[in-house]
């Protein structure tokens, strides 16, 4: 419940009352839910990293595993589907994958139809250890989400993906 709806509100509610105060023609309702989203995103991220953690990857890792679990047998990709799927640059890439491949859960192999290509492929190890991890990541984020109902969940992701889409249409912004 929101402060403006008679409730206690929550943090980002107490700062829109002070800006408000502060800069009263100015309007502060896209902290409404970018502010939100940012505070939630912070406080849910050491508990989902832990997660990872547990399983001896970090997130960037995990990434990798789990998008290569994803692409279905046989678990592999080119470097290059894998650094446009994930957003990062090549070289932020090339040291996951150098991480990944010292601890056995992918390996670089050539390319059957083109052996000037490399591709990168899940282990066996790897494919455990991505299932294991996003095993328990599901099943924290459930146990997260508990606070809302399965009608508010589908709503909100509903509401999310709209925003979402319109991001991805429009031009990106510094």
């Amino acid at each position: 419940m929101d402060a403006a709806a008679g409730g206690e509100g929550d943090h980002v509610d107490r700062l829109r009352a002070q800006w408000a105060r502060e800069l009263p023609d100015l309007d502060t309702e896209p902290m409404g839910v970018i502010g939100r989203a940012r505070r939630i995103t912070l406080r849910l991220r050491p508990a989902i990293e832990a997660v990872f953690t547990r399983h001896g990857v970090d997130a960037g890792e995990f990434d990798v595993i789990s998008t290569l679990l994803r692409a279905g047998e046989p678990w592999r990709l080119t470097p290059t589907e894998l650094y446009r799927t994930l957003m990062i640059s090549s070289g932020g890439l090339t040291a996951r994958l150098n991480r990944l491949e010292a601890a056995g859960l992918i390996r670089r192999c050539e390319a059957p139809e083109d052996r000037r290509s490399l591709l990168v492929e899940l282990t066996k190890a790897g494919r455990a250890k991505a299932e294991a991890a996003f095993r328990e990541d599901m099943a924290l984020k459930r146990r997260l989400l508990d606070g809302l109902s399965v009608a508010e969940k589908e709503q909100l992701a509903s509401l999310l993906r709209k925003l979402a889409l319109s991001l991805e249409a429009g031009p990106a912004q510094d």
